[in-house]
C-alpha cells in the first residue's frame, strides 16, 4: 500500500465520520474507495476524503442523500476537465449556483435558530439567578 492511499480508519478520523458512515455512504454509491489492498480493505485517496468532506458538509444543511449525490455528480462533471459543450457547462453551473443559494439559506436558517436558542438559554440562566437568589 502506497503513501497515497489511506484505509477507512484514517479517513474516518481525518473526516470525523464513523466507520459505519462511511460505508452507508459506500453503499449509497456517494463515495467510492478508490482501490482495494491484496486483502480487500477499502483504500481511499485525498480525493475521496475531500468528497467525503462535502458530503459531512451538505449533511447539517438537510441536504438529501439525492441532493449530495447530484451536487457530487455536477462538480465530478466540472472538474472532468473534459471539454464540455457550452449549453452542458452553463446548465451544470447553473445547477451549482442553485446549490450555493440553497446552501446560503440553509445556513440563514441555521443562525436564526442559534440566535432563538441562545436567547432561550440566556432566560433560562436569568431565571436561574432570580430563582437562587435568596
Amino acid at each position: 500500500m502506497g503513501s497515497e492511499h489511506m484505509q477507512i480508519g484514517e479517513v474516518a478520523t481525518r473526516t470525523e465520520l464513523s466507520l459505519r458512515t462511511i460505508r452507508h455512504y459506500e453503499e449509497t454509491g456517494l463515495v467510492v474507495p478508490s482501490a482495494r489492498s491484496q486483502g480487500g480493505f477499502r483504500l481511499y485517496t485525498e480525493a475521496d476524503v475531500a468528497r467525503l468532506m462535502v458530503i459531512r458538509r451538505m449533511k447539517p444543511l438537510g441536504f438529501t442523500l439525492d441532493e449530495m449525490r447530484e451536487l457530487l455528480d455536477v462538480t465530478d462533471r466540472l472538474d472532468a476537465g473534459d471539454d464540455l459543450p457550452a449549453p452542458e457547462r452553463e446548465r451544470l453551473l447553473g445547477r451549482l449556483r442553485g446549490f450555493e443559494e440553497a446552501a446560503r439559506r440553509r445556513v440563514a436558517d441555521l443562525r436564526t435558530q442559534l440566535a432563538r436558542a441562545e436567547d432561550f438559554a440566556s432566560t433560562l440562566r436569568s431565571r436561574l439567578s432570580t430563582a437562587a437568589a435568596p
